[in-house]
């Protein structure tokens, strides 16, 4: 969510580090946005606790596809005699399943986005970039719903002092890095039956395999919540500055300090 500057002063790119994390990290990610999509059509249920199936309660159902409250299921039959055994039943629908590919390119964009992003973290740390301009510092709240305030009613406000960002972007920007980010990697982990033999604490932090999943949908939420905010500030501060700031930038300028 970049600022705008006075047009009167050159267009300069960020720096190489910055631009190839960047792109490297979007494609990975509207991949893993495309995929994620995907399989959720595929089970469009999510639980809370150790495991879930069609046959067992949803904590929440998404009509996405045409597997959403299916029903078709022949009568269920439990495998144990007492009352809390588990049950199975004969599908007799023909269901939406594209899991095959769609898992593999989720699992490799995964990776892929989880290399950059750590180069990046990595860089951004030994810069000075994080501690310059992403952490907030001195957060006031009066401040802070003030550059709500301004953000709502069109007004971008200035930068803070040593950064190009304001402060309620800096502030998203850090809990996009630091906070969902780590979330949406471990909670995907978590997903992962040879993972978690590895490290059985995750299924601890986060409540069980399905618990997991559910969280990972929440978190991936708000991560394309955010990045549509992004590209509409983007485009209200100017889109060919900006993109010419996260590309080639200008040519008579050099590379922007980050």
């Amino acid at each position: 969510m970049p600022n705008s500057q006075s047009s009167s002063r050159p267009n300069k790119r960020h720096s190489l580090w910055v631009r190839v994390t960047h792109w490297i990290g979007t494609i990975a990610f509207l991949l893993l946005v495309f995929t994620g999509i995907e399989i959720l059509m595929v089970h469009p249920r999510l639980y809370w606790g150790e495991v879930g199936n069609d046959l067992t309660p949803a904590f929440l159902e998404l009509p996405i596809s045409r597997n959403y409250k299916h029903e078709g299921w022949e009568q269920r039959t439990a495998f144990f005699t007492d009352k809390n055994s588990p049950v199975s039943a004969v599908r007799t629908y023909d269901i939406f399943n594209q899991n095959g590919w769609g898992r593999s390119l989720h699992f490799l964009s995964a990776w892929i986005l989880v290399i950059a992003g750590l180069y990046y973290l990595i860089a951004a740390i030994f810069s000075g970039h994080l501690h310059r301009q992403l952490l907030p510092n001195k957060i006031s709240f009066k401040l802070f719903f003030k550059d709500i305030k301004d953000h709502l009613v069109k007004r971008v406000p200035q930068p803070m002092a040593g950064s190009k960002y304001g402060l309620l972007q800096k502030t998203t920007y850090s809990v996009v890095l630091l906070f969902l980010f780590p979330v949406i990697i471990l909670t995907g982990l978590t997903m992962s039956p040879t993972v978690t033999a590895a490290c059985p604490f995750l299924l601890k932090i986060f409540f069980g395999y399905q618990s997991a999943r559910t969280i990972h949908f929440f978190a991936a939420f708000l991560l394309v919540l955010f990045l549509l905010i992004h590209v509409v500030m983007v485009m209200r501060t100017g889109l060919k500055k900006n993109m010419l700031a996260i590309t080639i930038g200008n040519k008579n300028a050099p590379d922007e300090k980050q």
